[in-house]
């Protein structure tokens, strides 16, 4: 593959993961020169499919870096004109210390990233926010689809004990409280359940709630309480399921976050904003061999379903994945992996 011409160098933390590492693919095919951090340097799980990629010899640097030790962080962002700050907690375990575990590497985390930026002279960032900054969110009003400008209740999150929507509201706030008062420029990419072909040699926990699901499991990942996808919430995900994404697009949004200098604050990006119930149907439809749980057709009480929801994303020139392209792409990854039969 050809790469384009030599561009910014950009600094990706959480460069190894599932969104990451498609974003570090996609920067480098367009003749960027990455940064990428990964927690452990020694871990072939975070580094081997990394250096596997095209161009990694000429353009990728791997950083070892830890969410709460400023200097790791700086060392990474050093020398780089722009950064993709995805690194962040994303456990499906019940955390022993929130405010360490959780809460902590989520909203400082980003602020230390944030401050590292600033003091090299970055000019932009882009944060993975999610939608999780947008719900659950009980009081938006019932006949209003919900968009950039709904915000997740924190009340009702701390309520339930749902941590993982408030580590990334407080996380995504954050950033634009900095960016007010630096004059940083920071936008934020607020997914939704993002699911597809995985690069990293461990599935993540949207994909093993694909298998779950695939596998006829009811009780699909609910005895935790930490996951956006788990917190407090039955089978159907009712507080957390807003629609689903392809990990392509969602990387690619990232990048077009960084290039479009005009772009601000969030963007919604989904393909649709769908039930998990519409979901679930889909992934029956396509694969009826599997044992797919049926569920209530509204399993999302208030969401209202729409069509192209990501007006600013769409905007800047993105298309979406469809959703049945975006369970196939996943489900024949997970069987290339072995993950299902």
């Amino acid at each position: 593959m050809a790469a384009a011409a030599t561009k910014d160098v950009v600094c990706v933390t959480g460069g190894s993961g599932f969104i990451g590492s498609w974003t570090v693919r996609l920067l480098l095919e367009r003749g960027y020169t990455v940064h990428a951090t990964v927690k452990d340097l020694n871990d072939e799980k975070e580094t081997k499919h990394l250096k596997a990629m095209d161009f990694a010899d000429s353009r990728l640097r791997l950083f070892q870096m830890d969410l709460l030790d400023y200097d790791s962080i700086l060392a990474a962002v050093q020398n780089t004109v722009g950064v993709i700050h995805m690194a962040s907690p994303n456990t499906i375990e019940r955390v022993e210390d929130p405010e360490r575990d959780l809460l902590g590497p989520a909203i400082e985390g980003t602020k230390k990233v944030l401050e590292a930026a600033k003091a090299s002279g970055v000019k932009r960032v882009v944060v993975t926010a999610s939608v999780s900054g947008i719900i659950p969110s009980p009081k938006w009003p019932a006949d209003v689809v919900k968009d950039e400008n709904c915000w997740t209740d924190i009340d009702y999150c701390k309520q339930k004990e749902l941590l993982y929507p408030i580590s990334k509201t407080f996380a995504e706030k954050a950033a634009y409280e900095f960016s007010k008062e630096t004059g940083v420029a920071v936008a934020c990419v607020n997914p939704g359940t993002v699911l597809g072909p995985f690069l990293p040699p461990v599935i993540n926990a949207s994909m093993a709630m694909l298998v779950s699901l695939l596998k006829g499991s009811n009780n699909l990942l609910t005895r935790r309480k930490s996951f956006a996808f788990v917190a407090g919430c039955t089978d159907v995900y009712e507080d957390f399921y807003m629609g689903c994404v392809h990990v392509q697009d969602v990387a690619l949004a990232h990048i077009l976050c960084y290039e479009n200098k005009s772009a601000t604050g969030r963007h919604l990006c989904v393909e649709g904003i769908t039930h998990f119930s519409d979901f679930a149907a889909k992934v029956a439809e396509l694969y009826p061999n599997y044992k797919v749980p049926s569920f209530p057709k509204d399993t999302q009480p208030g969401l209202l379903r729409a069509k192209d929801p990501a007006k600013k994303l769409i905007n800047m020139g993105l298309k979406f994945h469809t959703m049945e392209e975006i369970i196939k792409d996943s489900v024949e990854s997970l069987k290339s992996r072995g993950c299902i039969a």
